[in-house]
C-alpha cells in the first residue's frame, strides 16, 4: 500500500505541473513557441542526459546480464500492443477507405491505442515512485517500445503522400537522441567508464536528467492550453479511446504477461509503460503536416486528466488481484 500512496502522490504532482503549464499558456506568460522549445530540450538534452547517466551508473556486466531479458519482454509487449491497435482503431473510423481524411483519422487512433506517454510521463512516475534502480530496468524494457514509436508510430502519423517508407523511418527510429544515449550509456556502463569521467560532468548529466519529468508535465499542459477545452471535451469518441488507453489495454497486457508467467516486476514495468495517457505526438505530427490536431489534443487532455485516478487505481488492482 505504501507504493500505491507514492504512486498517487506522484500523479497529483504530475497533475499540478500540467495545470501550471496550462495556465502559463492561457495567460500568455510564455511565447507560443515555448512548447516547441521545451519539446526539443526534452528530446535533445533532458531525456538523453537522464538515460545516459542512469546507464553509466547502473549498468554493469552483472546487472545487464540479469536484466537483458527485459528488452525481449518489451519487444513482445509492443508487438502485442500494435496487434491490438488495428482492430481497436476500427471502432472509431469504420469506413476508412472512404477518404484520405478518414484513413488518416484511423491512423491517429491506431497510434493512440498502441503508445501512451511511456517516455516523458513513464520516466517521471518510475523515478518518483521506485527510484533510479527501477528506472534502469524501465529504460531497458522500453527500448523496443521507443524504436517502434519513433519508427512505425511516426510513420503511422505522417500522411502517406508526404512521408517516407516504413523501413527508412524505422532506421531513423534507431538514431534518435534518447536511443543513442541509451546505447552509449550501456556501452560506457559495461566498460565501467564512469571512473574516468570528471565528477562535475556526471553531476551535470544527473542535474539535466532531473529536469526531464517536471518540464515534460509543464509541456503537456502548455500544449493542451492552446486549445478550447469545451471543443475538446465534446468529442464522445475520445472518452471511449481514453477508457481503452488507460484501463482496457493495460489490463489486457497484464493478462497476457500473467499467462506467460512473467514476474511482478516486469508486469509493473508494462503497466506503467502501457497505462500512461496519450502523449503529444498525435498533436505534433498532424500539426507539422497540416492535419487535424483536434482529435489528438482531445485525447491528450482527457487521458492526462483521468490518469491521475486510473494509474494509481490500476496499480492497486494489480497488487490486490495479481
Amino acid at each position: 500500500m505504501e507504493i500505491f500512496h507514492l504512486t498517487l502522490a506522484q500523479m497529483l504532482t504530475m497533475f499540478f505541473l500540467i495545470v501550471v503549464g496550462f495556465v502559463l499558456r492561457k495567460k500568455c506568460v510564455l511565447a507560443d513557441n515555448a512548447g516547441s522549445v521545451m519539446s526539443k530540450m526534452e528530446t535533445f538534452i533532458f531525456v538523453p542526459a537522464l538515460t545516459l547517466f542512469t546507464q553509466m551508473t547502473k549498468c554493469t556486466v552483472a546487472t545487464f546480464r540479469d536484466n537483458a531479458v527485459l528488452i525481449l519482454y518489451g519487444f513482445v509487449a509492443v508487438v502485442c500492443a500494435i496487434a491490438l491497435a488495428y482492430p481497436l482503431s476500427a471502432l472509431f473510423v469504420r469506413n476508412h477507405k472512404s477518404s484520405p481524411e478518414a484513413a488518416y483519422q484511423r491512423d491517429i487512433y491506431k497510434y493512440a491505442m498502441t503508445f501512451g506517454n511511456y517516455g516523458f510521463m513513464g520516466n517521471f512516475i518510475v523515478l518518483g515512485v521506485w527510484g533510479s534502480d527501477m528506472f534502469y530496468k524501465y529504460s531497458l524494457f522500453t527500448l523496443a517500445v521507443g524504436i517502434a514509436c519513433t519508427g512505425w508510430g511516426v510513420y503511422t502519423l505522417i500522411p502517406k503522400d508526404r512521408g517516407v517508407g516504413l523501413l527508412k523511418n524505422l532506421k531513423k527510429g534507431l538514431l534518435t537522441p534518447p536511443i543513442l544515449a541509451l546505447a552509449a550509456g550501456i556501452a560506457l556502463g559495461l566498460l565501467n567508464a564512469k571512473q574516468y569521467i570528471p565528477t562535475f560532468l556526471l553531476n551535470a548529466f544527473d542535474s539535466a536528467g532531473q529536469c526531464q519529468g517536471p518540464v515534460a508535465m509543464v509541456l503537456a499542459g502548455f500544449v493542451i492550453g492552446g486549445y478550447n477545452l469545451k471543443d475538446l471535451l465534446s468529442n464522445k469518441k475520445v472518452y471511449l479511446a481514453t477508457a481503452l488507453r488507460l484501463i482496457v489495454i493495460p489490463a489486457v497486457m497484464m493478462l497476457i504477461l500473467k499467462c506467460i508467467g512473467t514476474s511482478d516486476e516486469i508486469m509493473t514495468l508494462a503497466l506503467i509503460c502501457f497505462g500512461t495517457p496519450l502523449g503529444l505526438n498525435t498533436i505534433v505530427y498532424p500539426a507539422a503536416y497540416g492535419g487535424d490536431t483536434k482529435t489528438g489534443a482531445a485525447m491528450a487532455t482527457i487521458s492526462h486528466t483521468l490518469s491521475v485516478v486510473t494509474i494509481p487505481l490500476m496499480y492497486l488492482l494489480f497488487i490486490v488481484l495479481l
